[in-house]
């Protein structure tokens, strides 16, 4: 199954303004998302710049990977 992980930009930013501490990593699934401060790929991935044709929730840079992900 493929996994795709990007940083949430907009987290990022409201943690900053509102002094929070929420997850800003992403790890996305057909299945589900998944939310956390890190993200250890456990194989072969690849990191995509796409500007034309970005990901439906806005990122334009991501990983991919079809390995196991683990995410805290």
């Amino acid at each position: 199954m493929k996994t795709i992980v990007h940083v949430n930009q907009h987290i990022i930013k409201s943690n900053k303004k509102h002094s929070k501490h929420d997850a800003p990593l992403t790890c996305k699934t057909y299945k589900s998302n998944q939310y956390g401060f890190n993200i250890e790929l456990k194989g072969p991935s690849r990191v995509v710049y796409s500007p034309d044709k970005p990901l439906p929730c806005g990122a334009h840079v991501w990983i991919e990977t079809y390995a196991p992900v683990k995410v805290s």
